[in-house]
């Protein structure tokens, strides 16, 4: 779908570590500032409970999840609005993500250099939000000198956008993100349009040391008390481990390492279903005997899009889309059944598909 969710975060706090982790692609992880310099992407596979009990129904040849993409970009420092460190890279490759992760050191280690000297996330924070808003405020500067011209004309529009413009760069001046500003559609579309980088979904990771995974230490409450009124999820993940994790063979010796550290799951896996979710994306399902798969689309997607995904001429010649709900298709053990029990309804053009439907489209090209 090309959409992609960013680790950003000052150097040595663990991006590129997470990144292995939750992609085995062995991105350099080094302890000097900017290993990481031009961006690592790789593609990471959803984890979902509802695949493999659809799989353990069905009984197909092949089982398929469904993915996305994650980019490990180069470390970012103060000045990095003026060009300090790889600034414009940073800023450059941040532009192009659809969302953020962003990971805050939460871990003390005399053995990895820290490249303000010392552990401190909330600091760690604020340097980052502050270059992002001196970029967007400059962005929106730029764009104003340009409003202003246009509207000499007295063209009704123009002055309009001037109005909300000078309003979102006051807003972004006091501090205020831009996926903050509460503004009307004009406001909402300029900020869209801009491509402003604090209007990204954020979700934050502390990475922490493999005591805190579960109830977290003093950096990250202190880190947590601070983001309390972003509407932001914040993530426990201890990246060395999880790359530790990564590496071992087998499901079931991941499981047992994962056990021992009294955890339910990999701490990747809350990543990357955050990850998904930040980007507002939602899985529907096709389950048939050659194939049980996942599929990707945004919310709010009709069912000829959602048919689309699978092929272009699916959704050019879609006709129909026959729906079970993903819990009335465990209830019921099967399609035929779920037939049989009035579980599978006719739907049109205008459908809008909801998580974990399993769906079988109609179409004629």
């Amino acid at each position: 779908m090309g959409l992609y969710c960013g680790i950003v975060g000052l150097p040595n706090v663990g991006k590129s570590t997470l990144f292995n982790a939750l992609t085995n692609a062995k991105a350099l992880a080094a302890n000097y500032p900017f290993a990481t310099k031009e961006p690592n992407v790789g593609v990471i596979t959803v984890p979902d409970e509802r695949l493999t009990k659809l799989a353990q129904l069905v009984n197909p040849q092949k089982v398929v999840p469904t993915t996305v993409e994650i980019v490990d970009i180069a470390g970012l420092i103060k000045g990095a609005s003026k060009g300090e460190g790889l600034g414009n890279q940073f800023l450059a490759n941040i532009r192009e993500v659809d969302a953020i992760a962003h990971v805050v050191r939460c871990f003390d280690n005399d053995n990895v250099i820290h490249v303000d000297g010392s552990v401190d996330p909330v600091r760690d924070k604020e340097i980052i939000d502050t270059e992002l808003l001196f970029k967007d405020i400059e962005t929106v500067e730029k764009r104003l000198e340009k409003l202003k011209k246009a509207a000499k004309s007295g063209n009704p529009k123009d002055v309009k956008l001037v109005e909300v413009a000078t309003e979102i760069l006051s807003k972004l001046e006091a501090g205020t993100s831009a996926r903050a500003i509460d503004t009307d559609d004009d406001g909402k579309a300029l900020i869209k349009e801009l491509m402003l980088l604090t209007a990204k979904p954020i979700l934050y990771v502390c990475n922490v040391d493999e005591n805190s995974v579960k109830d977290g230490n003093e950096h990250t409450k202190r880190f947590a008390e601070c983001v309390k009124d972003e509407n932001a999820e914040v993530l426990l993940i201890s990246a060395g481990i999880e790359e530790e994790i990564a590496q071992l063979e087998s499901y079931e010796e991941k499981m047992e390492f994962v056990q021992e550290m009294g955890l339910d799951e990999p701490g990747v896996n809350r990543v990357i279903r955050s990850s998904y979710d930040l980007l507002d994306l939602i899985t529907y399902f096709t389950a048939g005997e050659k194939e049980v798969r996942a599929w990707t689309v945004r919310k709010g997607s009709k069912a000829p899009q959602a048919a689309g995904v699978i092929h272009t001429d699916f959704e050019k010649g879609f006709i129909r889309a026959e729906v079970i709900k993903y819990a009335d298709y465990i209830d019921n053990g099967s399609e035929s059944a779920c037939r049989d029990a009035g579980k599978l309804s006719i739907e049109g053009k205008d459908y809008t598909v909801i998580d974990g439907d399993v769906m079988h489209f109609r179409f004629n090209v």
